[in-house]
């Protein structure tokens, strides 16, 4: 039996296949998994209901299994930023969110060769994506 937080069998796959520079995508329930990422992504889809769970759950869960040096979020465009970047913030223990804006967020999920992996919550705040960029130990 495993003994860590991460027991999900698709996702644990997913990730011992990341290398350096590998992504990962974690999104929102409103997010179109099934038509914007590549057709290499592996797709998991863990909504059970809305926010169960939620992108920061399964944020705080990958986290304590693999290390990661870049985050990119999906801006909201002029404004106040989502509470929920102070969160990303927090569990990632870093200083800075790289912005991108919305299609700009699609276009580097679609185009992005190395991305391996995309995670569906039922996290129901909105602009709460966030791509991560795997980093080494």
């Amino acid at each position: 039996m495993l003994t860590q937080e991460l027991l999900h069998p698709a996702i644990l796959r997913a990730i011992a296949n990341c290398g350096h520079g590998d992504k990962i995508l974690i999104t929102d329930g409103n997010y179109p998994l099934d038509s914007d990422v590549n057709e290499a992504t592996e797709k998991v889809y863990l909504a059970l209901r809305p926010d169960l769970p939620t992108v920061t759950d399964v944020l705080k869960t990958l986290n304590s299994t693999i290390n990661f040096e870049k985050a990119e979020v999906m801006t909201p465009g002029k404004g106040e930023q989502p509470e929920i970047y102070g969160e990303f913030k927090d569990i990632l223990k870093m200083d800075d969110l790289s912005k991108l804006g919305r299609q700009e967020f699609y276009d580097a999920c679609k185009k992005s060769t190395n991305l391996k992996l995309g995670i569906n919550t039922g996290e129901t705040r909105v602009f709460a994506n966030i791509l991560l960029t795997v980093g080494v130990r």
